[in-house]
């Protein structure tokens, strides 16, 4: 937590806004001015922001986090850090300052009672040595105009039920409709009646703001537009998009941006997918954000025909591990011995015992049991791989496998493997 020699930790201010604007700029290089930059970019707390001078007075680094006082985890909620503009200037890099923040964030972490921080991770080969690991996962998918889709259970009776507006997205008409869909899709996902971990809510005002911006940083697309299918006068799903036309010598080669598409049931999702994938003008639909196990992803017809990438999304760093793993759910009966390291919070190092009833229990709402423990560990492992497998995106026996986990009871690492999944991919889609 102790800074270099010539750097001094500051609180932010309002009055700091426009150097921390440009601070941003240094660390993530853009084609907009610092005045666009603020029109349009994120909003900070400043309660939550923490800024490095030095000797000289000069911004050289800063991070900033937020609020998550109900991230979805495996089956429960848990206050969360959502880390954030993490930036060191190009002229004070590599001198121990990222380190040292970190330090503090967790220091913080531990003070506001959080027990995981989580993020995304703009350089992946960063955030490891700090204990994050890898934990979900999402598609940045794009479609050929009418991509076709699979005829579903049922859709003969629900389609005829779905109608659809299409207009241009005004906060004050459609925020609230858009925050009680996300946070219903989160706690219901896919209809399972089980939730999607890493699903971050927009709890606070800044959250908010930082969602429903108004400005485009990508250029040359149209304002803001979405797409609300309902059942009955009821919204059931909705997407936000924004079109970008092209014109060449044979003709309009437009493409349509969505961000999250968010449907609450199968059909819902088709009628949804149908509308962002068959604009006029237009022959490519690209979308942002989609869990893994979206339903489009088993409803095209040729997913060869698809372009999807596989990227990383939430990083998850445990700090408080003993509260993590209580209060997380299991997908299976578990009860185990591990031996954890962590360089950096050494409360989380040790022998400890896990045992936690299959999805909580006959009741649902049984806690786990965490606790130190003299037995010979099963397995061994260290922070960065126990976030890595904290939402159930990612399986102890596949980093075991890379040579991540050792196993020293293989029948510990089927079970345990098994417990710490979950029915439905984590992923968070809180940015648009």
């Amino acid at each position: 937590m102790t800074l270099p020699d010539g750097y001094t930790y500051a609180t932010a201010t309002e009055q700091d806004k426009r150097e921390i604007y440009d601070l941003d700029l240094w660390a993530f290089p853009s084609a907009f001015s610092v005045d666009k930059f603020m029109e349009a970019t994120s909003p900070l707390d400043p309660d939550r922001t923490v800024l490095v001078r030095d000797d000289s007075g000069e911004l050289a680094a800063m991070h900033s986090s937020y609020a998550f006082g109900e991230f979805e985890v495996p089956g429960a909620t848990l206050p969360t850090a959502g880390l954030t503009w993490v930036g060191v200037h190009p002229q004070h890099r590599r001198r121990g300052i990222l380190r040292a923040m970190i330090q503090r964030h967790f220091a913080q972490c531990v003070e506001r009672g959080e027990a995981i921080s989580t993020l995304f991770a703009a350089e992946p080969s960063i955030y490891g040595r700090f204990g994050y690991g890898e934990s979900s996962f999402d598609l940045r998918a794009t479609f050929g105009r009418g991509a076709a889709m699979r005829t579903t259970l049922g859709e003969s009776t629900d389609s005829g039920e779905l109608t659809v507006r299409i207009e241009r997205f005004d906060r004050e008409k459609h925020e609230e409709l858009v925050e009680t869909l996300h946070v219903a899709a989160g706690r219901n996902a896919l209809g399972t009646g089980l939730n999607r971990p890493g699903w971050a809510k927009r709890e606070t005002q800044a959250l908010r703001d930082m969602t429903h911006e108004k400005v485009d940083l990508s250029g040359g697309r149209e304002d803001l537009r979405i797409v609300i299918v309902e059942r009955a006068g009821q919204p059931v799903g909705y997407s936000r998009f924004r079109r970008k036309t092209q014109w060449t010598d044979t003709g309009s080669s437009g493409s349509v941006n969505a961000g999250e598409v968010i449907a609450l049931d199968p059909a819902a999702a088709k009628k949804l997918w149908s509308v962002l994938l068959d604009f006029d003008l237009t022959t490519e639909t690209t979308a942002f954000l989609v869990p893994v196990d979206d339903p489009i992803v088993g409803m095209l017809v040729d997913n060869r025909a698809i372009k999807m990438v596989h990227v990383d999304n939430v990083w998850t760093r445990i700090i408080r591990l003993s509260e993590a793993l209580k209060k997380r759910q299991y997908a299976a009966d578990i009860d185990v011995i591990i031996e954890v390291t962590d360089e950096m919070l050494p409360g989380n190092q040790g022998t400890w015992r896990v045992w936690a009833p299959a999805f909580g229990g006959p009741s649902g709402d049984e806690d786990a049991m965490v606790e130190p423990s003299n037995e010979p560990a099963q397995l061994k492992l260290d922070i960065r791989e126990l976030g890595s497998i904290y939402l159930g995106g990612v399986t102890l026996a596949s980093l075991a496998a890379a040579g991540l986990v050792e196993v020293r009871d293989p029948r510990a690492l089927a079970l345990t493997s098994a417990a710490f999944g979950w029915p439905v991919a984590p992923m968070s889609s809180w940015v648009f």
